[in-house]
């Protein structure tokens, strides 16, 4: 087994456990979609599709380049709109979980971002 097959396993399962999460949990994640953005929680249903999806693709090197960008994309959204605001705001707990959450997001956007990149050169299975 290759290093970048472990590093793509240890990636994606993360993201897809997220996913998970916002699908069994979404009446209780509903709250942190922003109060501007219509739907509560239909954006935590297609988010957290999304996060299985790209992750799906990643691991089986379909798509690789277009599901790295949009999960890139996708958390560095939420880094801006959901965990940034809840650090300035927040107080005690919440902004401990919105500070760790910003920095998780930025994390994975950036291994996305990488994994994106080296998709781009030709090399799929990144």
């Amino acid at each position: 087994m290759s290093f970048r097959l472990i590093g793509r396993v240890l990636f994606v399962i993360p993201v897809i456990l997220i996913g998970a999460n916002h699908l069994s949990n979404a009446k209780v994640m509903a709250f942190m979609v922003p109060s501007w953005l219509p739907g509560g929680i239909f954006w935590v249903y297609l988010t957290g599709s999304a996060l299985i999806a790209a992750a799906v693709a990643i691991i089986a090197g379909r798509m690789t380049y277009y599901a790295a960008l949009g999960l890139a994309v996708l958390v560095f959204i939420f880094a801006l709109t959901i965990h940034l605001p809840g650090m300035m705001k927040g107080d005690g707990p919440m902004r401990m979980f919105s500070t760790l959450s910003f920095y998780k997001d930025l994390a994975i956007a950036g291994a996305a971002l990488f994994i994106a990149g080296h998709a781009r050169l030709g090399n799929h299975h990144a």
